[in-house]
């Protein structure tokens, strides 16, 4: 069986519903991926740059950028593959890879949004301890630590998924390998194994989302202590670039992985997909860099 299921050929749908519109969303695609692998480029290059913005918080906006760019690079060069010739197949190990490395880069985002939510609690509602705590060392070892809760979440669910039977249809009506596409081709009742997945999901998308929460009920608590219309201004605004990626990515992603199956759309969350996989990556630095001041004097 297992034989079996390791020579299965998948073929991703994707777009190949609107044969009519290849053209426009290779051009779409293509440009959105261009200026999201550059975007992040240019954050990354002034942050190494300018000995001004080598604090905390653009340390993990560093890491942030790099994750975009990987996160962007797992789906979207192979959609442009797709749209261009008429072969939309994939192996049972490409598949199996390019779920594992999405889920890392996507479990990764998570935790690294909740490192950046502790850093901005710190610096408003502990100013005067900041630098000490957020030390380089610290900061290392929670950008560290949001990457090796990636790698071990996006390992577990990848084993755990292509370890499973298939013996059905090979078709995945999505445009990358997705986690409940891809169940829906097991074989036999997988409750138990959606049921698992769903926890799973729910622990690792809620538990930083709960500490997001928290450091932003104290940040909010704090703000509305400061006496001056500007000073709370001006807290407010360091934290709103963080809250507006927070809320962009969190919104879809808790919607598509934490349901029952029997809710499941193919349709809806092929669009849902395209916002946390595809546009997030590129507005962060769009966001990051117009809502702050030192990324425009950098740039």
């Amino acid at each position: 069986t297992g034989n079996k299921t390791s020579a299965i050929v998948f073929v991703i749908l994707g777009f190949s519903h609107r044969p009519d519109m290849k053209v426009i969303f290779f051009v779409l695609f293509l440009c959105i991926y261009i200026i999201t692998v550059l975007g992040n480029l240019i954050i990354l290059l002034v942050i190494n740059m300018d000995p001004v913005l080598h604090t905390p918080m653009y340390f993990f906006l560093r890491n942030l950028s790099f994750l975009e760019i990987c996160y962007t690079s797992v789906t979207l060069p192979r959609v442009l593959v797709s749209l261009l010739s008429s072969d939309t197949s994939i192996s049972f190990a490409g598949c199996a890879a390019q779920m594992y490395f999405f889920l890392f880069f996507g479990a990764t985002e998570c935790c690294l949004l909740a490192a950046m939510a502790y850093d901005r609690y710190l610096a408003i509602c502990s100013p005067l301890h900041y630098m000490d705590i957020m030390n380089k060392k610290v900061c290392m070892q929670l950008a560290a630590s949001s990457w090796i809760c990636g790698n071990l979440v996006a390992l577990g669910h990848t084993t755990f998924i292509f370890s499973l039977p298939f013996c059905g249809s090979n078709v995945i009506n999505h445009f990358f390998c997705e986690i409940q596409p891809v169940l829906m081709l097991v074989c036999g009742d997988t409750y138990w194994n959606e049921l698992q997945i769903i926890l799973a999901a729910a622990f690792v998308i809620l538990m930083p989302f709960l500490l997001i929460l928290v450091s932003y009920s104290l940040i909010i608590s704090s703000i509305l202590k400061i006496r001056s219309a500007k000073g709370r201004y001006k807290a407010f605004s360091t934290c709103f670039s963080h809250l507006t990626v927070v809320t962009l990515f969190y919104g879809t992603a808790v919607f598509i992985y934490i349901r029952p199956k029997s809710s499941y759309s193919l349709d809806v969350d092929k669009v849902l997909s395209l916002f946390y996989s595809v546009l997030t990556p590129i507005l962060n630095p769009i966001i990051y860099s117009l809502r702050n001041r030192e990324v425009k004097g950098a740039l």
